[in-house]
């Protein structure tokens, strides 16, 4: 089971990675202090269980627990926080657990047999492919693993840790097939909706779109700028 804890403070952290210790089926695949961190490791690597605090800056734990339900891959939530009235919410939201602050052993252990019980019960999630080629070589690439995608006049090149590659569907084919993964950010412009973290606005008032994996910020038209933003706004993405 890959774990990974998100709580803006060390100590927490550091606590709930000594409980694991414990678990052999346990590995702890980060440690992070906010929302978008968390966005970034779901996009980077696989997570099965996030332990997530309720509290924390920026983007608090049920409104990140919106926006995990959105992913490809959903990661099952524990909530632990050093407040009781958050729970009902905790649970409206799908989490499996909520764990009170300082964290007892017996009770993390009942939390990750809950876990166990839920992940031997759900169906795999079907994975996305999509056909690019490198060079002479046909690959298939999975459409978590993609940044960007980007049209030029002749061709759609796929974006990814690696580099670049070549694919033959056009971005609207792509969109027809993929539309409830993709977002439209610009009209030679789509990327997996789990990669999308945010916006930034340049002082000329164009809009880039933030992505987790890269630094690469492709640019939000005008036109697709409502909705990106209703995106990122809306529960469940």
């Amino acid at each position: 089971m890959r774990v990974l804890i998100a709580d803006d403070e060390p100590l927490a952290r550091a606590r709930l990675a000594t409980l694991l210790a414990g678990a052999s089926d346990v590995e702890i695949v980060g440690s992070v202090a906010d929302g978008e961190a968390v966005l970034t490791a779901c996009a980077d690597r696989q997570v099965d269980l996030i332990l997530l605090d309720i509290e924390m800056p920026g983007m608090t734990g049920t409104a990140l627990a919106r926006r995990i339900a959105g992913l490809a891959q959903v990661p099952q939530i524990v909530f632990c926080t050093a407040y009781d009235q958050h729970a009902l919410h905790a649970f409206e939201l799908g989490a499996t657990d909520y764990l009170l602050k300082p964290v007892r052993p017996e009770r993390l252990a009942e939390a990750l047999d809950r876990v166990r019980e839920r992940r031997t019960a759900r169906p795999p999630a079907q994975e996305a492919w999509l056909r690019a080629r490198a060079g002479s070589e046909e690959v298939r690439v999975a459409l978590a693993d993609i940044h960007y995608l980007l049209a030029d006049e002749k061709y759609v090149a796929l974006h990814h840790a690696g580099g670049a590659w070549l694919i033959d569907e056009s971005l609207r084919q792509l969109e027809q097939a993929h539309g409830s993964r993709l977002v439209r950010l610009h009209r030679n412009c789509l990327v997996p909706r789990q990669r999308l973290l945010g916006l930034k606005t340049l002082a000329d008032g164009r809009v880039l779109a933030r992505l987790a994996g890269t630094e690469v910020m492709p640019e939000v038209s005008r036109r697709n700028l409502a909705t990106v933003r209703q995106l990122l706004r809306a529960p469940g993405v």
